[in-house]
């Protein structure tokens, strides 16, 4: 097992690595597909704009690349984000790899925008491998001010001002809005059950 984490040139890569680094996970920086090609997991971090983060994407074949992927892939706020159809953050369009778009988080008129600090996860019906272990109501923290609405790509969500999709995973596809790097004990254990998720064990495979 082996994990690829894709270069988009954002802020968050080094904390996705030292969190890799504390669970002794085998990891390297892939700025194309072709550095991957021997990894078996795939994390796309995101601090960021999606415009850049879909500009590198672009620019290094990675677009191309993850539109047919079939390792588990994870991606980690912005990262979550562009995995969809499109972004109202600088009208942008994503990968496409799941149905429906990013808004801004509309978090009501007591509560500050953007969205930052800890926050409950509300599991939704039957767990998925991810959330092994995971219990409903664990806390984990989000920095964002854009959000995608609850869909039936969602297994967990967080209320803020209005419920939003807090992870999300159709098949290998998955990505969390938190960043599980920066949350702790909870966190550690969602990277370690990523890491643990294999092709062959997905649904429908």
């Amino acid at each position: 097992m082996s994990v690829a984490i894709i270069d988009t040139g954002c802020a968050n890569i080094f904390s996705v690595q030292a969190a890799l680094d504390r669970l002794s996970a085998d990891h390297k920086l892939a700025r194309t597909p072709d550095d991957a090609r021997n990894a078996s997991h795939l994390i796309l971090p995101g601090v960021g704009t999606p415009r850049a983060a879909m500009r590198a994407l672009d620019s290094r074949g990675w677009a191309t690349a993850l539109r047919t992927e079939r390792r588990p892939l994870l991606g980690i706020c912005l990262g979550m984000q562009i995995l969809f159809e499109h972004s109202g953050e600088g009208d942008v369009a994503g990968l496409g790899l799941l149905p429906g778009s990013v808004r801004r988080l509309d978090p009501g008129g007591h509560l500050v925008w953007p969205h930052m600090g800890w926050n409950q996860l509300q599991i939704m019906g039957a767990k998925s491998p991810l959330l092994n272990r995971i219990a409903d109501k664990s806390h984990a923290y989000f920095v964002h001010g854009y959000a995608v609405s609850v869909s039936d790509s969602t297994i967990a969500t967080t209320r803020y001002g209005r419920d939003f999709s807090a992870i999300v995973q159709r098949g290998n596809i998955m990505g969390c809005q938190f960043h599980p790097e920066r949350s702790s004990s909870v966190g550690s254990k969602i990277l370690s059950n990523f890491m643990e998720i294999s092709y062959e064990t997905l649904p429908g495979n």
